[in-house]
């Protein structure tokens, strides 16, 4: 059964930023969109980068390997829109940031 697991306070994760949790043995790439937080899977679908160490500017996250890039709100990967990752929900309880896993 889903159930929301925290993977970070709300402090740890400043607007414009992203961080990578693991949660359940899966790799999740956490971002702060002015304040709204969204999560995505960690791992690009092009090479396999690290998306939660890309950079981020507005609700686009782009890929350190080859610079693909994703929405964090969709997952939709904006290089090649057949392509996604998975988008999990996120909520917020007082400092603590949850993802539905």
């Amino acid at each position: 059964m889903a159930e929301f697991v925290k993977v970070a306070g709300t402090a740890d994760v400043a607007p414009g930023t992203g961080m990578v949790a693991e949660v359940n043995g899966q790799s999740v790439a956490l971002f702060n969109v002015n304040g709204t937080f969204y999560a995505i899977d960690n791992t690009c679908v092009h090479r396999g980068g690290p998306l939660g160490e890309g950079e981020l500017e507005e609700d686009v996250v782009t890929c350190p390997w080859h610079g693909w890039q994703y929405n964090v709100k969709t997952g939709t990967s904006i290089t090649n829109p057949s392509a996604c990752v998975k988008t999990y929900q996120v909520k917020v309880e007082g400092s603590e940031v949850k993802v539905l896993m």
